[in-house]
């Protein structure tokens, strides 16, 4: 009677997330250890399912009910700002197993997690992690402090088997990006004045040249200006993917 409840409970379960799940795009990416789900919440919120292992990026309350998700494995924040950094949604998916990966500015509000800067590589639960800089160069606030000041924000690259997937978080088109190397999937934000326009992704991608580039966190920028400035890199396949 034990096996079958358990059985029909876990059953239950993937019932209930994958419906909750169910109105969000999702890409299906092969690796050499098994199979990567990317589901795009909204915003510069990110699910990734690999294999069994689930991983939240940026999980805020706004983009989705975070009490119907799946729970955490890991959890990865870029920054502290309320748009990345929900308290409140991080509980919801935490359980006492989850890692939490976070800035220093982030693990001040939070109380809780392991914190990268800049730089920083890390191996959690097999899974290589590598902390990249975000930050702005060109757009600033008023005083000329700059929206995201370098140092204070990460970007993240993931390594999925063979498969490095880089997500960017807020950031300008840096020379550390343009730095990077065989890079299978790019998340790079798109939204002014916050982060980059169209034509600063575009050549940030001609620089690093990843395999597939998605353009995330774009507001009301049109993302069809970004592919038709991409339109001769046949190298480069640019993905639009819907982001609440």
């Amino acid at each position: 009677m034990k096996r079958h409840l358990f059985v029909y409970i876990s059953v239950l379960l993937t019932l209930v997330c994958g419906s909750a799940l169910a109105d969000f795009e999702t890409d299906t990416l092969k690796t050499k250890d098994g199979g990567l789900r990317i589901t795009y919440i909204g915003h510069g919120t990110l699910l990734f399912e690999f294999d069994e292992y689930v991983i939240h990026v940026d999980p805020v309350g706004r983009y989705a009910d975070y009490s119907k998700q799946p729970k955490a494995d890991l959890i990865l924040i870029t920054h502290e700002h309320g748009d990345h950094l929900d308290a409140k949604a991080i509980q919801a998916v935490q359980t006492e197993e989850t890692k939490i990966i976070l800035t220093k500015n982030c693990y001040e509000q939070l109380k809780q997690g392991t914190v990268m800067a800049n730089g920083d590589t890390k191996t959690i639960d097999g899974l290589k992690i590598e902390a990249i800089p975000a930050y702005n160069i060109v757009h600033l606030r008023e005083g000329n402090t700059p929206f995201h000041p370098k140092g204070a924000g990460n970007g993240y690259i993931l390594t999925f088997g063979e498969q490095r997937v880089y997500v960017a978080g807020d950031t300008e088109n840096i020379p550390e990006m343009k730095e990077l190397q065989e890079i299978a999937i790019a998340f790079l934000p798109m939204n002014l004045p916050y982060t980059m326009t169209p034509e600063m992704v575009a050549d940030a991608a001609k620089a690093f040249r990843p395999k597939i580039l998605i353009p995330y966190h774009y507001g009301q920028t049109d993302p069809q200006t970004l592919v038709d400035l991409l339109k001769d890199e046949a190298e480069i396949e640019v993905r639009i993917r819907s982001l609440r």
